[in-house]
């Protein structure tokens, strides 16, 4: 049995890029928009932001260098992925950059023959059907444990 090796990928698009090397993103930028624009990391703290940036396969979505766009994937590259902080910028939207976005994520060299890629998403839909996601066919097999205010109660014990 062997650690993955994660292969360091980039693209180019006229003057966009797409990139897994971490050292490239901007974190107070990602940090930024999820915190602040999205419903399902809203309020995250910065220190659990890099954790789980530091633990996952992350691809950053870049105009000219400035970070634009962002996608993280969590997986034991074997068997199963989880596909989640997606965004791309309100001004750069509308370009297909979202959708080259999961098309590259999708295509990763590290990411091929999993058995499981999973989602959850209450926008975009049409967008993560057209690479093959689908509703779940036994929702009633879904369980989930979820604490929705957890990054409250972090904020609290770190006297932020």
């Amino acid at each position: 049995m062997k650690k993955t090796e994660l292969e360091i990928i980039e693209t180019h698009k006229n003057e966009y890029t797409i990139s897994t090397d971490k050292d490239k993103l901007d974190i107070s930028s990602i940090h930024r928009f999820l915190a602040n624009e999205t419903d399902w990391s809203n309020g995250i703290p910065l220190n659990t932001l890099q954790i789980s940036i530091e633990n996952s396969l992350n691809f950053g979505l870049y105009h000219q260098n400035k970070q634009i766009g962002y996608a993280r994937i969590i997986s034991d590259y074997s068997t199963i992925a989880y596909l989640g902080d997606v965004y791309v910028l309100k001004e750069y939207r509308g370009n297909g950059l979202s959708k080259w976005l999961i098309e590259v994520v999708m295509g990763h060299p590290n990411l091929q023959g999993l058995r499981r890629w999973i989602l959850l998403t209450n926008t975009a839909e049409w967008l993560y059907k057209k690479v093959g996601f689908t509703e779940l066919p036994n929702p009633e097999f879904y369980m989930e444990k979820h604490n929705p205010n957890v990054y409250h109660r972090i904020e609290k014990e770190e006297g932020l």
